[in-house]
């Protein structure tokens, strides 16, 4: 089933990418807590993702390159803030610069990912960013955030079915 909705508000300053899965959650929270698995999906197809570090640890950081393909990379990080295993996941997200450093010059987004149980068997997700002001927002837009997203969660199922 995968994306079921995309909501933009520019007010809230929010893009939020919802989801429908056929497993139960705890096998969905793994999509995020293993790094092998994560790096699969993370990032739209022709750019995969290599996680060089990953913990899901209050105050830890995550980092991660993507790989275009003519072999280009993109690199960011993750804030751990909040985790409440298998239900949800609170994170900054950032760009970095070769080195795994954050990027200041890049707009930094929030990111709460939410797993509940669906009625009759399954996953719902919702993945909430937000940036500090409708002018980041509009500029992430600009650079495919929303539908970077939406494909890298078209990954999903697959790997859910293994």
């Amino acid at each position: 089933m995968t994306v079921t909705a995309v909501h933009k508000d520019l007010d809230a300053c929010t893009l939020t990418v919802s989801a429908e899965f056929d497993h139960p959650v705890e096998r969905v929270w793994q999509l995020w807590a293993d790094p092998r698995q994560l790096e699969r999906w993370w990032g739209p197809p022709m750019w995969p993702a290599t996680f060089t570090a990953h913990s899901l640890a209050v105050g830890e950081m995550c980092r991660y390159h993507m790989t275009g393909p003519d072999g280009e990379q993109s690199h960011g990080w993750w804030r751990v803030r909040t985790v409440d295993a298998p239900v949800l996941l609170e994170v900054e997200d950032g760009f970095a610069g070769p080195d795994g450093e954050p990027n200041p010059a890049m707009p930094t987004t929030g990111m709460q990912v939410t797993l509940a149980p669906r009625a009759g068997g399954g996953t719902s997700v919702a993945i909430v960013s937000t940036l500090a002001s409708a002018d980041d927002l509009v500029r992430m837009a600009e650079m495919g955030m929303e539908e970077g997203l939406k494909l890298a969660m078209g990954q999903m199922d697959a790997i859910l079915a293994e």
